[in-house]
Order: structure tokens, then C-alpha cells, then sequence
């Protein structure tokens, strides 16, 4: 131990007396450790936004979306199909195998949202009671609509957190009044708030709950108008039973919904479980690209320590040669040569950490884009620099080690 420190304590003399040399020397070290920890961080973050997207529409569902089209193609598709309908729902419910319910969804295009305490522009749904089944969000304040709202056609309506604000401010919210076109519903529940905007993953749209508006969907049918060429449903979410395969189960539905709606492409079908295993093997390959960089960076680092290594086995030739000459063995030279080494290595190291972190900051604070330092990451980059720089310090040690003892005293 005692033997360690001391081969500590001389290369950090030896490396202090060259400070701007070791500081050039390290900066290979420095950028390859901040490189690996930053792209670890923004694809752990990436990768934790898009499981959190796809968590959201439902790994174990199957969503069925209406395509929208420009209104002179609409009116050509609606002489074969007339869209998303109730009757695919139950259609789907009853021929295909693995289903366990389905659960629709209709968009309204509202062109006011107003109560008491200010107004908003958001979006509204209709869906029916089961949706909270299939859709994962949480709900802050109240409750959400039952069968018998449904039954009933309920006036009743759940508001999203950002709603909730334009509208109410600080106020109370349940209870209260909103007006959506020229219907009045009341307040029965608040969404939670959520992280994330709306966004997409692997292109599909995945929208935030902070703007939405859900009514009923018995009552958006009947309170609220439509453009009558649209498709009477925006969206079927099949939930599947537990051991029901998801891609299978979604050709399976394609088949039905390509004979009901005579052929015409006027809907998407959308598999979480599918989006999943793509986002990871994209996620894969990413950190594949990125590490393959950041050992780039790396490696000229390991260079960089290398040249200076031999460049220092030049410089103390004569002192080698001393301590040769008044016992010291050729592993002690090694071992003082790799020391020196190891904290070339290691300060690159330490420092890239500084700088990766850094990044990974001022991404998620400047690009809205969230990034999430592992542990692991951490130690890996320093790990392989440590490695990078001890395996590059070892020509050196090693040539320095086999000097021969006269040669190098009389060395100028």
C-alpha cells in the first residue's frame, strides 16, 4: 500500500511540472468520457419518454384509427365505407379470437370552451366508460364517468390539468359548469398532470391528456354536432386477453375491417406491443452509433497518453538509469510508468465526467429533451477510459523497464 501511494504522490509531481501537457494530453479522455455519459444519458432519457408513450396507448391493446383525408377524397371513400362505426366495435368483439372488449373514441372539433373563470382551446373526446381501462392516466380530483352517465347521456365531462387551470384558476373545479358549443356539462373529475407534451413515437401520434376534454360517448353522439362525412368513430381500442398475441390478433382485425368496409384503406392499425420491440431495437442501435464515437474518442486519447509516455521515458532516460543503478528492479520502473498512466486516465476520466453530466443538463434544460444519468453509465465511461489508459501506458513502461542501466547514465 505504502508502495502505491508513494508511486502516486511522484506521478502527480511529475505530471504537475508539465501542467498544460497533461491537460492537452487528457483531453481525448476528457471528450470520449463526456461523449459516452452524455449519449448514454439522452438515450436512457429517449428511451424512457418513448416507453412511457407507447405505456400509454396500451401494450396489450390493439388502436384502430380513422385516417383523414382531404374532403374531395372523403367523399369518394364514403360511397364504400361510411368509417369507424359502432358496428366495427361489435364486430370485432364477437368474430375475433383473444379480444376482451373494445372501447370507442370520437373527436369533436369544438369552436368554443368557456365557464365561469375563463375560456380554452382544447381537444374533446366522447368515449365510453371503459376507456380509463385501456388508457393509462390518473385522476387528481373526482371521479370518471360510469355506465350509467353513459346510459343516461350524462352531461358530465373530465378535464385535464392544463384545462383545469384556464378555467378555473386556483377555484374550486368539481361541481362546476363548462361550456362546450352550445352545451353545458358539469365537472366531474380532473386528469392529473402529466410530464410530456404531445408528441409521437415511432410516428404514430400520442397526445397529452393536459388539453383534453372527455364527455360521455353517448352524449357527444347525440349533444354535439359532426361533420356527417367524417367517420362516426376516430378510434377502436381492442384490449386483448393475457396470452392473446398482439400482431396476430391486429392482421386477424384487418381482415374483418378490409371486408366491412369494402376494401377501402380508410383506417391504421396501430400495435403498441410492435412499436415497443421497434423503439428498442432503434434505441440499440443508437447506443451502438454513439458508443462507436465515444470509443473513437477514446482511443485518440489513449494515443495521446501514449505519446506523451514515451515521450517521457525520453526525457527521464538518465533518471531511470539513477534508480536502476541504486537498486530499484525493472518492475518497479514499470509499475511507476503505469501509475503514471492510470492518473493520466483517471483525471481525463473524472473530468469527462464533469462534462458529460454538464450536457446532459443543459440538454434537458435548454432542448425540453430528458436525459437520465445511470450509475452504470458513469462507471462504464471510467472504466474503459481507466482501461484505455493503462493499456496505452503499457509500451512505454514496458520500454522504460528494459533500459539498459549504463546506456541510460550516460543518456543526456
Amino acid at each position: 500500500m505504502r508502495r502505491l501511494l508513494d508511486a502516486f504522490v511522484v506521478a502527480l509531481e511529475n505530471l504537475s511540472d508539465h501542467k498544460l501537457r497533461t491537460l492537452l494530453t487528457t483531453l481525448g479522455m476528457m471528450f470520449g468520457v463526456g461523449a459516452v455519459i452524455a449519449m448514454l444519458s439522452i438515450g436512457a432519457g429517449a428511451e424512457r419518454q418513448a416507453l412511457a408513450l407507447i405505456e400509454r396507448l396500451g401494450t396489450r391493446n390493439v388502436v384502430v384509427r380513422a385516417k383523414t383525408f382531404k374532403p374531395e377524397e372523403l367523399e369518394e371513400i364514403r360511397k364504400k365505407s361510411m368509417g369507424l362505426s359502432q358496428r366495427d366495435a361489435e364486430a370485432i368483439v364477437e368474430a375475433v379470437p383473444g379480444v376482451a372488449f373494445a372501447t370507442p373514441r370520437i373527436e369533436i372539433e369544438p369552436y368554443k370552451i368557456l365557464a365561469a373563470g375563463g375560456k380554452t382551446k382544447s381537444q374533446v373526446f366522447g368515449v365510453g366508460h371503459r376507456h380509463r381501462e385501456v388508457t393509462r392516466f390518473a385522476l387528481s380530483e373526482g371521479r370518471f364517468f360510469d355506465l350509467a352517465d353513459e346510459t343516461h347521456h350524462a352531461q358530465v365531462c373530465v378535464i385535464g390539468a392544463a384545462v383545469r387551470r384556464e378555467l378555473f384558476g386556483a377555484d374550486p373545479a368539481l361541481g362546476r359548469d363548462v361550456k362546450i358549443n352550445d352545451g353545458w356539462f358539469e365537472v366531474v373529475g380532473v386528469l392529473a398532470p402529466e410530464p410530456s407534451a404531445a408528441t409521437a413515437v415511432q410516428g404514430v401520434a400520442v397526445s397529452s391528456t393536459e388539453r383534453e376534454i372527455y364527455l360521455p360517448l353517448t352524449t357527444a353522439l347525440r349533444k354535439l354536432d359532426r361533420d356527417p362525412l367524417r367517420s362516426p368513430l376516430s378510434e377502436i381500442v381492442i384490449h386483448l386477453e393475457p396470452n392473446a398475441p398482439a400482431r396476430e390478433t391486429a392482421a386477424v382485425v384487418g381482415t374483418l375491417l378490409d371486408r366491412l368496409h369494402g376494401g377501402a384503406a380508410d383506417y391504421e392499425i396501430i400495435v403498441p406491443e410492435a412499436l415497443l420491440q421497434h423503439s428498442a431495437e432503434t434505441q440499440r442501435l443508437f447506443s451502438l452509433v454513439m458508443g462507436l464515437i465515444a470509443g473513437i474518442s477514446l482511443l485518440v486519447g489513449g494515443i495521446g497518453i501514449m505519446n506523451i509516455m514515451l515521450a517521457s521515458v525520453l526525457e527521464q532516460t538518465r533518471e531511470i538509469g539513477v534508480r536502476r543503478a541504486v537498486g530499484a528492479r525493472r518492475a518497479d520502473i514499470r509499475f511507476q510508468f503505469l501509475v503514471t498512466a492510470f492518473s493520466l486516465a483517471m483525471i481525463g476520466g473524472l473530468l469527462g465526467v464533469a462534462i458529460g453530466l454538464g450536457i446532459a443538463r443543459a440538454v434537458a434544460a435548454y432542448a425540453d429533451w430528458p436525459t437520465v444519468v445511470t450509475t452504470w453509465s458513469v462507471a462504464l465511461s471510467l472504466g474503459v477510459s481507466v482501461l484505455v489508459g493503462v493499456g496505452s501506458g503499457l509500451y512505454p513502461a514496458v520500454r522504460a523497464a528494459r533500459l539498459d542501466p549504463i546506456q541510460a547514465l550516460h543518456s543526456e
